[in-house]
């Protein structure tokens, strides 16, 4: 009986961890380029009252006796599928469609040497961006959305901030990523190409909020073969290589589905009222024990 309790206990903690995933998606169903999580559970180690015993000439074989000790969580996983797609028709509001992220960085002294471990890097689904007052293209947080820089209207084969001239009349992003803008003199001038990063496994990405990624050593491989991320050498051009594609004047948002989690949370509940009626009926019957000798 006392195993039973304690077997409730575990199952109340991980009913409890789930309603707080759960939660989290419901509170997220309108945040731009959101990922759900989803949460698995483990049996526990098993008490072994037997054990297994073999046939032999005489006697058939035995199975083992054991008592599970209760559950406890397998995994939270962060479930990349596809959003939905809204229109915004603002020119800065991008949505992929496909495989891949948006690279953002901070601190680009040298932007060919981004150092990994000072945390410069962050990956997001994410797409409402802005210009700042220098025409670098940053998301609300003020981090500049990284891609191959242009010289004097043509790509420079560098990675480094997408920035429009205060001169430019208006300005357009195509679905490889290409950024042009047409300039005080009517001519249509390169700005750069948004670069996107692409992982074997976005589930290994770690979440650091608003809306962003980071690289972990389980997220999967790089284009040049390492888990390190060395420059424009990691990333690649949207619409190749299978990469997403870049829709300008829509967002990606959220693949929560809230009929699902609903669900989902109900069935949180009544488990959370089931492992609660365990430790409920074990405290009786712990109860009559004790009233045994009256």
């Amino acid at each position: 009986m006392l195993r039973s309790m304690y077997a409730g206990i575990s199952g109340m903690k991980g009913f409890q961890n789930k309603l707080d995933v759960v939660g989290n998606n419901i509170a997220n169903v309108n945040t731009s380029g959101f990922k759900k999580g989803r949460i698995t559970f483990q049996d526990m180690m098993s008490q072994t009252l037997s054990g297994a015993e073999g046939p032999t000439a005489t006697r058939g074989g035995i199975n083992p006796s054991q008592v599970g000790l209760g559950s406890q969580v397998g995994s939270i996983d962060n479930i990349h599928t596809q959003g939905n797609r809204q229109t915004t028709n603002r020119t800065l509001d991008l949505a992929l469609e496909g495989d891949g992220m948006f690279v953002l960085g901070q601190d680009l002294d040298n932007p060919d040497n981004i150092d990994l471990e000072a945390s410069n890097i962050s990956f997001t689904r994410s797409g409402n961006f802005y210009l700042d007052n220098d025409g670098n293209v940053v998301n609300s947080d003020g981090l500049y959305l990284l891609g191959e820089g242009a010289t004097n209207g043509a790509l420079n084969g560098n990675l480094n901030r997408i920035q429009i001239p205060e001169t430019a009349e208006s300005f357009s992003i195509q679905g490889n990523g290409t950024v042009t803008y047409v300039d005080e003199d009517g001519n249509t001038q390169n700005a750069g190409q948004i670069r996107l990063a692409s992982f074997s496994n976005p589930g290994g990405l770690q979440k650091t909020g608003s809306n962003n990624f980071q690289l972990t050593n389980n997220a999967g491989v790089f284009t040049d073969g390492d888990n390190n991320f060395n420059g424009i050498n990691d990333l690649v051009i949207p619409e190749q290589d299978g990469s997403a594609s870049i829709v300008s004047g829509a967002l990606e948002m959220s693949n929560v589905d809230l009929a699902e989690e609903f669900t989902e949370m109900i069935t949180a509940q009544r488990g959370f009222q089931a492992n609660t009626r365990i430790i409920t009926t074990s405290d009786e019957i712990l109860q009559e024990l004790v009233n045994l000798k009256r």
